[in-house]
Protein backbone atom coordinates (compact mmCIF):
# COMPACT_ATOMS: atom_id res chain seq x y z
CA UNK A 1 0.00 0.00 0.00
CA UNK A 2 1.17 3.53 -0.77
CA UNK A 3 0.55 6.52 1.49
CA UNK A 4 -1.82 8.18 -0.99
CA UNK A 5 -4.08 5.14 -1.18
CA UNK A 6 -4.72 5.00 2.57
CA UNK A 7 -5.10 8.78 2.81
CA UNK A 8 -7.78 8.76 0.12
CA UNK A 9 -9.67 6.01 1.93
CA UNK A 10 -9.25 7.82 5.27
CA UNK A 11 -10.65 11.12 4.04
CA UNK A 12 -13.79 9.37 2.81
CA UNK A 13 -14.50 7.67 6.13
CA UNK A 14 -12.69 9.18 9.14
CA UNK A 15 -13.38 12.39 11.08
CA UNK A 16 -10.15 13.17 12.93
CA UNK A 17 -9.96 14.65 16.47
CA UNK A 18 -9.00 18.22 17.22
CA UNK A 19 -8.78 18.92 13.48
CA UNK A 20 -10.29 21.30 10.95
CA UNK A 21 -10.71 18.67 8.27
CA UNK A 22 -10.54 21.27 5.49
CA UNK A 23 -6.85 21.69 6.38
CA UNK A 24 -6.22 18.33 4.73
CA UNK A 25 -6.97 19.79 1.34
CA UNK A 26 -3.46 21.25 1.53
CA UNK A 27 -1.88 19.60 4.60
CA UNK A 28 -1.27 15.91 3.89
CA UNK A 29 -2.23 13.27 6.41
CA UNK A 30 0.61 11.02 7.52
CA UNK A 31 -0.52 7.37 7.48
CA UNK A 32 1.53 5.24 9.87
CA UNK A 33 2.21 1.56 9.16
CA UNK A 34 4.33 0.61 12.15
CA UNK A 35 6.18 1.92 15.17
CA UNK A 36 9.32 0.87 17.00
CA UNK A 37 10.93 2.67 19.93
CA UNK A 38 10.71 6.41 19.33
CA UNK A 39 10.13 5.90 15.60
CA UNK A 40 6.93 5.97 13.56
CA UNK A 41 7.10 4.75 9.95
CA UNK A 42 4.71 5.37 7.07
CA UNK A 43 3.86 3.06 4.14
CA UNK A 44 6.74 4.35 2.02
CA UNK A 45 9.49 3.95 4.60
CA UNK A 46 9.60 7.56 5.85
CA UNK A 47 10.33 7.72 9.58
CA UNK A 48 9.56 10.27 12.28
CA UNK A 49 10.77 10.61 15.89
CA UNK A 50 7.63 10.75 18.04
CA UNK A 51 8.65 13.82 20.05
CA UNK A 52 5.15 14.24 21.52
CA UNK A 53 4.64 10.61 22.63
CA UNK A 54 1.55 10.29 20.43
CA UNK A 55 -0.38 12.88 22.46
CA UNK A 56 1.62 12.41 25.68
CA UNK A 57 0.75 8.76 26.25
CA UNK A 58 3.76 6.73 25.12
CA UNK A 59 6.40 6.20 27.80
CA UNK A 60 8.61 3.31 26.71
CA UNK A 61 8.42 3.36 22.94
CA UNK A 62 6.21 1.83 20.31
CA UNK A 63 5.97 -1.97 20.12
CA UNK A 64 7.78 -2.39 23.42
CA UNK A 65 8.52 -6.14 23.66
CA UNK A 66 7.91 -6.37 27.42
CA UNK A 67 4.52 -4.70 27.19
CA UNK A 68 3.64 -6.72 24.10
CA UNK A 69 4.40 -9.90 26.03
CA UNK A 70 2.16 -8.81 28.92
CA UNK A 71 -0.75 -8.31 26.50
CA UNK A 72 -0.20 -11.67 24.85
CA UNK A 73 -0.12 -13.48 28.18
CA UNK A 74 -3.25 -11.77 29.52
CA UNK A 75 -5.33 -12.10 26.36
CA UNK A 76 -4.93 -15.86 26.50
CA UNK A 77 -6.50 -15.92 29.98
CA UNK A 78 -9.18 -13.23 30.23
CA UNK A 79 -9.96 -10.37 27.89
CA UNK A 80 -12.73 -8.71 29.95
CA UNK A 81 -15.29 -9.30 32.68
CA UNK A 82 -17.84 -7.06 34.36
CA UNK A 83 -16.29 -5.45 37.45
CA UNK A 84 -19.62 -5.08 39.29
CA UNK A 85 -19.95 -8.15 41.49
CA UNK A 86 -16.87 -9.75 39.89
CA UNK A 87 -13.13 -9.19 40.10
CA UNK A 88 -9.90 -10.44 38.57
CA UNK A 89 -6.27 -10.70 39.59
CA UNK A 90 -4.81 -7.94 37.33
CA UNK A 91 -7.12 -5.23 38.71
CA UNK A 92 -6.40 -6.26 42.31
CA UNK A 93 -2.64 -6.36 41.77
CA UNK A 94 -2.64 -3.05 39.88
CA UNK A 95 -4.65 -1.37 42.63
CA UNK A 96 -2.23 -2.65 45.27
CA UNK A 97 0.76 -1.36 43.31
CA UNK A 98 -0.79 2.04 42.58
CA UNK A 99 -1.59 2.50 46.27
CA UNK A 100 2.05 1.67 47.02
CA UNK A 101 3.62 4.19 44.59
CA UNK A 102 1.23 7.14 44.85
CA UNK A 103 1.31 9.67 47.71
CA UNK A 104 0.47 8.15 51.12
CA UNK A 105 -3.20 8.03 52.07
CA UNK A 106 -4.58 7.23 48.62
CA UNK A 107 -5.97 3.81 49.50
CA UNK A 108 -8.81 3.08 47.08
CA UNK A 109 -8.86 2.82 43.27
CA UNK A 110 -11.89 3.48 41.07
CA UNK A 111 -11.43 2.68 37.37
CA UNK A 112 -12.73 4.35 34.21
CA UNK A 113 -11.85 4.39 30.52
CA UNK A 114 -9.98 7.64 29.84
CA UNK A 115 -8.80 10.86 31.41
CA UNK A 116 -12.00 12.83 30.94
CA UNK A 117 -13.98 9.98 32.48
CA UNK A 118 -11.69 9.98 35.50
CA UNK A 119 -12.26 13.70 36.00
CA UNK A 120 -16.03 13.21 35.71
CA UNK A 121 -15.92 10.44 38.33
CA UNK A 122 -13.85 12.57 40.72
CA UNK A 123 -16.25 15.52 40.38
CA UNK A 124 -19.23 13.31 41.14
CA UNK A 125 -17.45 11.62 44.05
CA UNK A 126 -16.61 14.95 45.64
CA UNK A 127 -20.14 16.34 45.34
CA UNK A 128 -21.68 13.05 46.47
CA UNK A 129 -19.32 12.87 49.47
CA UNK A 130 -20.57 16.21 50.75
CA UNK A 131 -24.20 15.27 49.99
CA UNK A 132 -23.78 12.08 52.02
CA UNK A 133 -22.46 14.24 54.85
CA UNK A 134 -25.58 16.42 54.77
CA UNK A 135 -24.01 19.32 52.84
CA UNK A 136 -25.69 19.34 49.40
CA UNK A 137 -25.08 23.08 49.17
CA UNK A 138 -21.40 22.28 48.47
CA UNK A 139 -21.82 21.88 44.72
CA UNK A 140 -19.39 24.33 43.09
CA UNK A 141 -15.87 23.74 41.84
CA UNK A 142 -12.80 25.95 41.57
CA UNK A 143 -10.37 25.76 38.65
CA UNK A 144 -7.35 27.76 37.52
CA UNK A 145 -7.23 30.11 34.57
CA UNK A 146 -5.69 28.48 31.47
CA UNK A 147 -6.50 25.01 32.79
CA UNK A 148 -7.63 21.96 30.80
CA UNK A 149 -9.18 18.77 32.14
CA UNK A 150 -10.78 17.01 29.16
CA UNK A 151 -13.56 17.21 26.61
CA UNK A 152 -16.66 15.67 28.22
CA UNK A 153 -19.06 18.32 29.52
CA UNK A 154 -18.11 18.17 33.19
CA UNK A 155 -14.39 18.04 32.46
CA UNK A 156 -14.70 20.77 29.84
CA UNK A 157 -16.47 23.02 32.32
CA UNK A 158 -13.44 22.71 34.60
CA UNK A 159 -11.16 23.90 31.82
CA UNK A 160 -10.37 27.48 30.90
CA UNK A 161 -8.90 27.28 27.38
CA UNK A 162 -11.24 29.31 25.18
CA UNK A 163 -10.40 27.40 22.00
CA UNK A 164 -11.99 24.25 23.40
CA UNK A 165 -14.58 25.69 25.77
CA UNK A 166 -16.23 28.77 24.32
CA UNK A 167 -18.35 27.01 21.69
CA UNK A 168 -19.98 24.78 24.29
CA UNK A 169 -20.33 27.33 27.10
CA UNK A 170 -24.16 27.24 27.09
CA UNK A 171 -24.02 23.52 27.93
CA UNK A 172 -21.58 23.79 30.82
CA UNK A 173 -21.93 24.23 34.56
CA UNK A 174 -20.55 27.43 36.02
CA UNK A 175 -17.28 27.22 37.95
CA UNK A 176 -15.17 29.62 39.99
CA UNK A 177 -11.85 30.51 38.35
CA UNK A 178 -8.75 31.52 40.28
CA UNK A 179 -5.74 33.08 38.55
CA UNK A 180 -3.06 30.60 37.50
CA UNK A 181 0.38 30.58 39.14
CA UNK A 182 1.86 30.31 35.61
CA UNK A 183 5.40 31.64 35.94
CA UNK A 184 5.39 33.06 32.40
CA UNK A 185 3.46 36.03 33.79
CA UNK A 186 5.81 36.89 36.66
CA UNK A 187 7.31 40.35 36.96
CA UNK A 188 10.93 40.99 35.89
CA UNK A 189 13.24 39.81 38.67
CA UNK A 190 10.46 37.88 40.43
CA UNK A 191 11.12 34.21 41.14
CA UNK A 192 8.73 31.44 40.13
CA UNK A 193 8.17 30.68 43.81
CA UNK A 194 7.42 34.28 44.76
CA UNK A 195 4.96 34.61 41.90
CA UNK A 196 3.20 31.37 42.83
CA UNK A 197 2.82 32.60 46.41
CA UNK A 198 1.49 35.93 45.21
CA UNK A 199 -1.03 34.25 42.92
CA UNK A 200 -2.17 31.99 45.71
CA UNK A 201 -3.59 34.96 47.60
CA UNK A 202 -6.57 35.07 45.22
CA UNK A 203 -7.24 31.35 45.74
CA UNK A 204 -7.07 31.84 49.50
CA UNK A 205 -9.65 34.61 49.28
CA UNK A 206 -12.01 32.49 47.17
CA UNK A 207 -11.85 29.62 49.65
CA UNK A 208 -12.25 31.93 52.64
CA UNK A 209 -15.38 33.54 51.18
CA UNK A 210 -17.07 30.61 49.44
CA UNK A 211 -15.92 27.37 51.07
CA UNK A 212 -19.45 26.60 52.26
CA UNK A 213 -20.54 26.18 48.63
CA UNK A 214 -17.36 24.62 47.18
CA UNK A 215 -16.90 20.86 46.74
CA UNK A 216 -13.35 20.84 45.43
CA UNK A 217 -10.50 22.65 43.74
CA UNK A 218 -9.26 20.95 40.57
CA UNK A 219 -5.66 21.53 39.43
CA UNK A 220 -3.02 20.21 37.03
CA UNK A 221 0.13 20.10 39.18
CA UNK A 222 3.19 21.90 37.75
CA UNK A 223 2.25 21.96 34.05
CA UNK A 224 -0.88 23.21 32.31
CA UNK A 225 -0.27 20.99 29.32
CA UNK A 226 -3.02 21.90 26.87
CA UNK A 227 -2.68 25.48 28.12
CA UNK A 228 0.46 25.88 25.99
CA UNK A 229 2.68 23.94 28.40
CA UNK A 230 2.70 26.77 30.93
CA UNK A 231 4.50 25.80 34.17
CA UNK A 232 4.58 26.86 37.81
CA UNK A 233 6.33 26.29 41.12
CA UNK A 234 5.26 23.39 43.39
CA UNK A 235 4.86 25.68 46.42
CA UNK A 236 1.45 26.64 45.05
CA UNK A 237 0.07 23.17 45.67
CA UNK A 238 1.67 22.93 49.09
CA UNK A 239 -0.22 26.07 50.08
CA UNK A 240 -3.38 24.87 48.35
CA UNK A 241 -3.39 21.60 50.26
CA UNK A 242 -3.10 23.49 53.54
CA UNK A 243 -5.93 25.84 52.58
CA UNK A 244 -8.24 23.04 51.42
CA UNK A 245 -7.75 21.33 54.78
CA UNK A 246 -8.38 24.57 56.62
CA UNK A 247 -11.61 25.37 54.78
CA UNK A 248 -13.00 21.85 54.36
CA UNK A 249 -12.68 21.60 50.56
CA UNK A 250 -11.48 18.64 48.49
CA UNK A 251 -8.36 18.84 46.34
CA UNK A 252 -8.48 16.98 43.01
CA UNK A 253 -5.09 16.52 41.32
CA UNK A 254 -5.35 15.93 37.59
CA UNK A 255 -2.14 14.01 36.91
CA UNK A 256 -3.47 12.51 33.69
CA UNK A 257 -0.79 14.18 31.55
CA UNK A 258 1.86 15.00 34.18
CA UNK A 259 1.97 11.70 36.06
CA UNK A 260 4.33 8.79 35.50
CA UNK A 261 7.58 10.73 35.32
CA UNK A 262 6.72 13.62 33.03
CA UNK A 263 7.71 16.29 35.58
CA UNK A 264 10.88 14.64 36.92
CA UNK A 265 9.26 12.65 39.74
CA UNK A 266 6.90 9.71 39.38
CA UNK A 267 4.00 12.01 40.27
CA UNK A 268 3.99 15.81 40.23
CA UNK A 269 2.37 15.99 43.68
CA UNK A 270 5.55 14.57 45.19
CA UNK A 271 7.33 17.87 44.51
CA UNK A 272 4.79 19.67 46.68
CA UNK A 273 4.88 16.92 49.32
CA UNK A 274 1.09 16.61 49.30
CA UNK A 275 -1.61 13.97 49.10
CA UNK A 276 -4.71 15.14 47.25
CA UNK A 277 -8.16 13.84 48.12
CA UNK A 278 -8.47 12.53 44.58
CA UNK A 279 -5.73 11.77 42.05
CA UNK A 280 -6.75 11.15 38.43
CA UNK A 281 -4.41 9.07 36.28
CA UNK A 282 -4.51 7.91 32.66
CA UNK A 283 -2.27 8.38 29.55
CA UNK A 284 1.07 7.00 30.82
CA UNK A 285 -0.77 4.52 33.06
CA UNK A 286 -0.73 2.10 30.13
CA UNK A 287 2.39 3.52 28.42
CA UNK A 288 0.37 4.56 25.38
CA UNK A 289 -1.15 1.17 24.62
CA UNK A 290 -4.77 1.05 25.80
CA UNK A 291 -7.43 3.38 27.25
CA UNK A 292 -7.56 3.04 31.01
CA UNK A 293 -7.90 5.54 33.83
CA UNK A 294 -8.15 5.48 37.59
CA UNK A 295 -9.25 7.79 40.38
CA UNK A 296 -7.35 7.15 43.58
CA UNK A 297 -8.93 8.45 46.76
CA UNK A 298 -8.80 8.12 50.53
CA UNK A 299 -10.51 5.73 52.91
CA UNK A 300 -12.26 8.77 54.38
CA UNK A 301 -13.98 9.42 51.05
CA UNK A 302 -14.69 5.72 50.50
CA UNK A 303 -16.26 5.37 53.95
CA UNK A 304 -18.78 8.14 53.18
CA UNK A 305 -20.40 5.83 50.59
CA UNK A 306 -20.25 2.60 52.63
CA UNK A 307 -23.75 1.84 53.95
CA UNK A 308 -26.83 -0.33 53.49
CA UNK A 309 -28.11 -0.38 49.91
CA UNK A 310 -31.46 1.22 50.70
CA UNK A 311 -29.78 4.40 51.98
CA UNK A 312 -28.81 5.13 48.34
CA UNK A 313 -25.41 6.38 49.44
CA UNK A 314 -23.50 4.11 47.04
CA UNK A 315 -21.48 5.58 44.14
CA UNK A 316 -23.60 4.26 41.26
CA UNK A 317 -21.24 5.25 38.47
CA UNK A 318 -19.88 2.82 35.90
CA UNK A 319 -18.24 2.25 32.51
CA UNK A 320 -18.58 -0.95 30.49
CA UNK A 321 -14.83 -1.51 30.27
CA UNK A 322 -14.04 -0.51 33.84
CA UNK A 323 -10.87 -2.24 35.06
CA UNK A 324 -10.33 -4.08 31.77
CA UNK A 325 -7.90 -6.98 32.48
CA UNK A 326 -5.76 -6.39 29.38
CA UNK A 327 -5.42 -2.70 30.24
CA UNK A 328 -4.52 -3.62 33.81
CA UNK A 329 -1.89 -6.10 32.57
CA UNK A 330 -0.32 -3.36 30.47
CA UNK A 331 -0.33 -0.96 33.44
CA UNK A 332 1.36 -3.62 35.58
CA UNK A 333 4.06 -4.04 32.92
CA UNK A 334 4.49 -0.27 32.88
CA UNK A 335 4.98 -0.12 36.65
CA UNK A 336 7.38 -3.06 36.42
CA UNK A 337 9.59 -1.10 34.02
CA UNK A 338 9.58 1.89 36.37
CA UNK A 339 10.45 -0.36 39.30
CA UNK A 340 13.27 -2.32 37.67
CA UNK A 341 14.87 -0.05 35.08
CA UNK A 342 15.80 3.08 37.05
CA UNK A 343 13.57 5.17 34.79
CA UNK A 344 13.35 8.30 36.95
CA UNK A 345 17.12 8.44 37.44
CA UNK A 346 17.78 7.93 33.73
CA UNK A 347 15.25 10.63 32.92
CA UNK A 348 17.31 13.11 34.92
CA UNK A 349 20.16 12.59 32.45
CA UNK A 350 17.82 12.89 29.47
CA UNK A 351 16.10 16.01 30.83
CA UNK A 352 19.49 17.68 31.35
CA UNK A 353 20.35 16.83 27.76
CA UNK A 354 17.07 18.39 26.62
CA UNK A 355 17.83 21.58 28.53
CA UNK A 356 21.35 21.85 27.15
CA UNK A 357 20.25 21.10 23.59
CA UNK A 358 18.07 24.23 23.35
CA UNK A 359 19.87 26.54 25.79
CA UNK A 360 21.28 28.60 22.92
CA UNK A 361 17.74 29.59 21.91
CA UNK A 362 17.33 31.63 25.10
CA UNK A 363 18.91 34.61 23.30
CA UNK A 364 16.84 34.23 20.15
CA UNK A 365 14.92 37.46 19.43
CA UNK A 366 11.66 35.52 18.91
CA UNK A 367 11.91 33.14 21.87
CA UNK A 368 10.04 34.55 24.85
CA UNK A 369 10.61 31.66 27.21
CA UNK A 370 12.17 28.23 27.56
CA UNK A 371 10.64 26.27 30.43
CA UNK A 372 11.00 22.74 31.70
CA UNK A 373 9.79 20.31 34.33
CA UNK A 374 11.61 17.01 33.96
CA UNK A 375 10.89 15.32 30.63
CA UNK A 376 8.65 18.13 29.40
CA UNK A 377 10.28 21.14 27.76
CA UNK A 378 8.60 24.04 25.97
CA UNK A 379 9.86 26.89 23.81
CA UNK A 380 7.49 29.82 23.33
CA UNK A 381 7.78 31.84 20.13
CA UNK A 382 6.88 35.53 20.44
CA UNK A 383 6.63 38.48 18.10
CA UNK A 384 8.55 40.73 20.48
CA UNK A 385 10.95 39.40 23.11
CA UNK A 386 10.95 42.44 25.41
CA UNK A 387 7.17 42.66 25.79
CA UNK A 388 6.47 38.94 25.14
CA UNK A 389 3.87 40.09 22.62
CA UNK A 390 2.48 37.01 20.91
CA UNK A 391 2.16 36.34 17.22
CA UNK A 392 -1.50 36.47 16.16
CA UNK A 393 -2.92 32.97 16.48
CA UNK A 394 -4.41 33.23 12.99
CA UNK A 395 -0.89 33.18 11.50
CA UNK A 396 -0.41 29.58 12.73
CA UNK A 397 3.35 29.94 13.17
CA UNK A 398 3.55 26.65 15.01
CA UNK A 399 2.15 24.86 11.96
CA UNK A 400 5.26 25.92 10.04
CA UNK A 401 7.44 24.20 12.65
CA UNK A 402 5.33 21.06 12.33
CA UNK A 403 5.58 21.03 8.54
CA UNK A 404 9.34 21.57 8.59
CA UNK A 405 9.87 18.87 11.21
CA UNK A 406 8.15 16.27 9.03
CA UNK A 407 10.82 16.88 6.36
CA UNK A 408 13.50 16.18 9.00
CA UNK A 409 12.23 12.89 10.45
CA UNK A 410 10.47 14.45 13.43
CA UNK A 411 6.91 14.67 14.72
CA UNK A 412 6.73 18.02 16.54
CA UNK A 413 3.14 19.18 17.03
CA UNK A 414 3.26 22.66 18.60
CA UNK A 415 0.49 24.09 20.76
CA UNK A 416 -0.14 27.40 19.04
CA UNK A 417 3.19 29.21 19.15
CA UNK A 418 4.73 26.81 21.67
CA UNK A 419 7.14 24.14 20.44
CA UNK A 420 7.56 21.37 22.98
CA UNK A 421 9.32 18.07 23.60
CA UNK A 422 7.53 15.35 25.55
CA UNK A 423 9.23 12.24 24.14
CA UNK A 424 9.15 8.57 25.16
CA UNK A 425 11.71 7.79 27.83
CA UNK A 426 13.60 5.43 25.51
CA UNK A 427 14.86 8.37 23.45
CA UNK A 428 18.64 8.74 23.14
CA UNK A 429 20.75 11.84 23.65
CA UNK A 430 21.62 11.89 19.93
CA UNK A 431 17.92 11.84 19.07
CA UNK A 432 17.30 14.70 21.50
CA UNK A 433 20.05 16.71 19.81
CA UNK A 434 18.42 16.05 16.46
CA UNK A 435 15.04 17.27 17.75
CA UNK A 436 16.70 20.42 19.07
CA UNK A 437 18.28 21.12 15.68
CA UNK A 438 14.98 20.55 13.89
CA UNK A 439 13.10 22.77 16.36
CA UNK A 440 15.66 25.58 15.94
CA UNK A 441 15.39 25.34 12.17
CA UNK A 442 11.61 25.30 12.36
CA UNK A 443 11.52 28.34 14.62
CA UNK A 444 13.71 30.27 12.19
CA UNK A 445 11.28 29.43 9.38
CA UNK A 446 8.19 30.15 11.51
CA UNK A 447 9.20 33.63 12.69
CA UNK A 448 10.01 35.00 9.25
CA UNK A 449 7.64 37.78 8.14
Amino acid sequence: MRNAELVARDLKAVWHPCTQMKDHETLPLIPIKRGEGVWLEDFEGNRFIDAVSSWWVNLFGHANPRINAAIQEQIGQLEHVILAGFSHEPVVRLSEQLIEVTPPGLDKCFYADNGSSAIEAALKMSYHYWKNHGKPEKKNFVNLSNSYHGETLGALALGDVALYKDTYQPLLMEVITAPSPDAYNKEPGETDKAYALRQFEAMEQILAEKHDEICAVVVEPLIQCAGHMRMHHPIYHTKLREACDRYGVHLIADEIAVGFGRTGTLFACEQSNITPDFMCLSKGLTAGYLPLSVVLTTNKVYDAFYDDYDTLRAFLHSHSYTGNPIGCAVALATLDIFRNDGVIENNKRLSACMANSVAHLADHPNVGDIRQHGMTLAIEMVKDKASKAAFPWQERRGLRVYQHALTRQALLRPLGNVVYFMPPYVITEDQIQHLAEVAAEGIEIAVRD
